[in-house]
């Protein structure tokens, strides 16, 4: 279900539900509470709560006070957190819409709860037979204020929508989601925002001699693909594109170093959840019509133990002509990103980043609570984007990158090994990656954070579409 949002119109509904974005409590609309309701307003305040509902019986009214003492992007932060409480009281209350008055005139803290509320409103339920019934109330949030600009309610209806689209991409099961059909998902997406798709059959990939994604593949039934996007409008601010990779491996039994299931292996349809970031962003960035060229590239496949499938001790050669040892097939990633950060070169690019749940390891130092990054890019452009990561909250860990990791991955017969052994694996995954590219770039391991086990506030449960927010606003502030 989307939820809408909108500028505020009619204020004349009093049966609408509301929330008071101010500063004080003094700020508080003559009319809107009971003398009753102002008592217990101002105990909750003096206890200190920032967010607080007053249930009317016929409405809601939801009052919310930032604490403009933090740092801005933890003030954000904290209202998104506080917007995604308020839209679990409006459901519980079976409210339809409800408007945020911003009365504090705090641009920023508005947007941010509007966020919060239309993102933790999300659901995945396309394959529940009474949909219906367990379908959230909430539809609308109009938001009602002198400092918000249009434009800024138009860019975040834009993000919540492709963060939704994300979300229901990592969620669908690979039975619904073959690598073939993701790709056809990319196809709808360009042809609803207005960016240039084009998709690579199995015989295209063979011709292109992409051995990395072809032997992952060998284990399936389904064929491969590799989905080209492309937004290039006219006056962009870069001359050279900004290019964007994301793994697309639809399901990750391991291969033949098959995973555990429990724990593990059941939950990965999610693997493809750096392809769904990367496209979204896509989406986002033609519907908003960001004047930035941008290219995405996603190599996809299943990665299975059957048919011919590749084995621990084979030697792969990669589309750029380096040779692989592979001692682990569960480390496929790498090997379908290689190729196509190798095919990257031909854009000549700016930037290079590419988003993918690679590791454990990466999942296991930061957990769910940030973005694991590594790569080349000057100190500038790293500074940029994790200023873009604190401005959403999908903060950026930095891993060092020393020489000395590139000689976990050599290799007796081969180039490299396709693993580094059991120290520093998200290092290793990056240095290996680090082999096929000749500009600048970036890697982030988002395995941590692309899938949740339990509720986490507005980014909820399973997929959870990191990385769209933050390219988005990376792009944007370019």
């Amino acid at each position: 279900m989307k939820t809408t949002i909108k500028a505020a119109g009619d204020t004349g509904r009093g049966n609408e539900s509301l929330v008071l974005v101010i500063r004080d409590i003094k700020s508080i609309p003559a009319g809107i509470f009971s003398a009753e309701e102002m008592k217990y307003v101002h105990k909750q305040v003096d206890e200190k709560k920032k967010a607080l509902v007053v249930n009317q019986y016929n409405r809601l009214v939801c009052i919310l006070l930032p604490d403009t003492q933090k740092e801005p992007y933890v003030m954000a932060e904290n209202c998104r957190k506080s917007g995604e409480q308020f839209a679990a009281s409006l459901n519980r209350n079976k409210a339809v819409n409800v408007r945020i008055r911003d009365i504090g005139g705090m641009a920023e803290a508005t947007l941010a709860v509007a966020e919060g509320m239309a993102l933790s409103n999300y659901q995945f339920l396309r394959h529940k037979s009474e949909s219906k019934k367990e379908a959230n109330t909430l539809q609308a949030i109009a938001v009602e204020s002198n400092k918000v600009k249009e434009a800024d309610l138009l860019n975040l209806g834009i993000l919540v929508d492709a963060v939704c689209r994300a979300r229901d991409l990592v969620n669908e099961p690979v039975s619904h989601l073959s690598a073939t059909q993701l790709a056809e998902a990319f196809v709808k997406l360009g042809k609803e925002a207005g960016f240039k798709t084009d998709v690579f059959n199995k015989a295209k990939i063979k011709t292109l001699k992409m051995g990395g994604l072809l032997a992952v593949n060998l284990g399936s039934q389904q064929p491969p693909t590799f989905t080209v996007m492309e937004w290039k409008p006219r006056g962009a601010k870069n001359k050279k594109p900004i290019v964007l990779i994301g793994k697309g491996v639809v399901y990750d039994t391991g291969g033949l170093s098959l995973k555990p299931t429990p724990n593990s292996m059941d939950y990965m349809k999610s693997d493809m959840a750096g392809s769904a970031a990367v496209a979204c962003t896509m989406y986002a960035v033609a519907k908003a019509k960001l004047p930035v060229h941008v290219v995405a590239l996603v190599p996809a496949t299943d990665n299975r133990p059957g048919e011919n499938a590749y084995t621990p001790g084979d030697v792969i050669t990669m589309m750029s002509g380096h040779t692989v040892e592979v001692l682990n097939t569960d480390a496929e990633g790498r090997m379908i990103l290689a190729d196509a950060l190798h095919y990257a070169k031909r854009y000549s690019p700016e930037l290079v980043m590419d988003f993918a749940t690679l590791t454990g390891a990466a999942a296991m130092a930061v957990g769910p609570y940030g973005i694991v990054c590594m790569g080349n890019a000057k100190e500038k452009v790293k500074e940029k984007l994790k200023k873009s990561g604190e401005n959403v909250y999908e903060r950026l860990a930095e891993f060092p990158f020393w020489d000395e990791y590139d000689e976990l991955l050599k290799s007796d017969i081969a180039d490299m090994k396709n693993i580094g052994g059991s120290i520093a694996g998200a290092i290793t995954a990056g240095k290996f990656l680090q082999r096929y590219v000749d500009y600048q770039w970036m890697h982030f391991d988002i395995a941590g954070p692309s899938f949740l086990h339990a509720s986490n506030t507005y980014r909820g449960k399973n997929g959870t579409g990191v990385g769209v927010r933050f390219l988005f606003d990376y792009l944007r502030n370019l």
